[in-house]
């Protein structure tokens, strides 16, 4: 079995995640390839589109949101994900299960003795007006009902778990501050979500594993559930084991692989590239030492923006009334400096809509 070092990986990782080279694809089929972003942080996606898309208008994506195309909902690890509306609704049921576990983690003491399915029903009935409501307004609704679990553990659970929904706009368009506002999801998007398969098979988790390793490959089965957070997978990996290839990683951990899937040579250049806060360039994986270093790996679940030299995170980044402002990890060589500077220049224009190509890069570590 071949072995693949971190160099491999991580230009491997670099072609998958289209931060090799920029890509001239249209902006939902760059979303449907990465199998969403992660969005929280509502402005993070733009970046992180920027740096995949040649010539990204943000414009484009604010149109996917209004005109329902993309979606912002919980889904992977219980995270807000901007997602394409077929995936969300393909992908939704699939996740549930986690879903309620995840919160249950938070607020198992508090939720103790609840009747999740009759919480569940109260939840989608207060919804379905079509009013969209913010989680502590849904929360309050029931807290008469349900007083002693308290309205951030109601409001939680109702709302990443047990009843789909989407968060509506203008939270999440460009350049644009608003608070979350929820509509189940299967009004948002006027169609249901896809049920379980009726024989037992699992389609869905075979579907994701193949998404998965088309956008994050090669990669570990520890990887791919860091990914999603699903627990129940590895029968899908087994249904699917003789489509797939399989190398080894210089730990000696299985690595699967789609066998057409880019390898590129690990001498290929990579450009600098800015990464937004809790982008699944880093947090799509287990081992996050493909792009991370160890002393480092911390960065990414902290939500710093990683500034990527020649494929590692070498920097973060922030922005200070309109500058571009970078903290190397590591010295940078003079060639690296000015690289960085000139990528941070078109970064701060394109965040200031054209009126500030200011960058800082501070003093190296010793």
């Amino acid at each position: 079995m071949a072995v693949l070092d971190s160099r491999a990986l991580n230009r491997a990782t670099l072609a998958r995640q289209l931060l090799l080279d920029r890509a001239d694809v249209p902006v939902l089929d760059a979303v449907a390839h990465l199998c969403g972003l992660q969005a929280q942080e509502p402005q993070e996606p733009f970046v992180g589109l920027w740096s995949r898309l040649r010539a990204f208008d943000p414009a484009a994506l604010s149109d996917l949101l209004l005109r329902r195309k993309v979606v912002r909902t919980h889904l992977m690890r219980r995270t807000v994900h901007l997602v394409t509306a077929d995936d969300a609704l393909a992908w939704r049921g699939r996740h549930d299960a986690m879903l309620r576990q995840r919160v249950l983690g938070n607020y198992r003491r508090e939720l103790d003795g609840t009747d999740l399915d009759e919480l569940a029903a109260a939840g989608r009935a207060v919804m379905a007006d079509g009013e969209p409501r913010s989680t502590s307004e849904l929360a309050r609704s029931l807290a008469g009902r349900w007083p002693e679990p308290g309205p951030r553990a109601l409001g939680e659970m109702l709302v990443a778990a047990l009843v789909p929904m989407a968060q509506t706009p203008p939270r999440g368009l460009w350049r644009t501050k608003a608070g979350v506002r929820n509509v189940p999801l299967v009004s948002w998007l006027g169609r249901e979500i896809d049920p379980p398969a009726s024989d037992g098979s699992d389609p869905v988790g075979r579907a994701l594993v193949r998404r998965y390793l088309a956008a994050f490959g090669p990669a570990a089965s520890a990887d791919l559930r860091a990914w999603c957070g699903l627990a129940g997978l590895p029968a899908a990996v087994a249904a699917i084991r003789e489509e797939l290839v399989a190398f080894r990683d210089e730990r000696g951990r299985e690595l699967l692989d789609l066998p057409g899937a880019p390898r590129p040579d690990p001498d290929t250049p990579a450009p600098v590239r800015f990464l937004p806060a809790f982008d699944n360039a880093l947090l799509g994986y287990h081992d996050r030492g493909r792009i991370v270093d160890h002393a480092h790996r911390g960065l990414s679940v902290a939500g710093e923006r990683a500034v990527l030299v020649d494929g590692r995170a070498a920097a973060t980044w922030s922005v200070d009334d309109g500058t571009v402002v970078v903290a190397p990890l590591r010295r940078l060589s003079r060639a690296d400096h000015a690289d960085v500077t000139r990528e941070g220049r078109e970064l701060a224009l394109f965040l200031t809509g054209n009126d500030s190509d200011r960058v800082r890069v501070a003093a190296s570590p010793d």
